[in-house]
């Protein structure tokens, strides 16, 4: 089974920027060939998608974050990223990722987000 690991989440004013990173592993395992997605799960509520990219580098968004959020990856690193730009106290949730469509792989931690002045 593959293992993702998520990390850069914290805490961050209104308007700031962080930067979420997303490394998957299994033996011999790379994610070329795979769909990737950030989802998000705030409090009280269902998990969410956020955006998706493809093993062509397509890249989708959700209307809410779209403008402000982007999807990247580094095959070579087995590794998936996120940049968010000017947040907003919505946006704060735990971050995950997993391949997509699916998701098929065990969740991982996830990353806590934190928007608040």
């Amino acid at each position: 089974q593959v293992r993702v690991v998520e990390s850069g989440g914290g805490l961050v004013q209104p308007g700031g920027s962080l930067r979420l990173s997303c490394a998957a592993s299994r033996s011999g395992f790379n994610i070329y060939a795979y769909g990737m997605g950030w989802y998000r799960q705030a409090p009280g509520l269902q998990r969410e998608l956020v955006a998706t990219i493809t093993s062509f580098r397509g890249t989708t968004y959700a209307d809410s974050v779209k403008g402000r959020f982007t999807i990247s990856r580094d095959n070579a690193k087995n590794t998936v990223h996120l940049q968010m730009n000017s947040l907003k106290t919505e946006d704060t949730a735990v971050y995950y990722c997993n391949n997509y469509p699916g998701p098929a792989w065990d969740w991982g931690q996830g990353t806590q987000v934190t928007v608040s002045s």
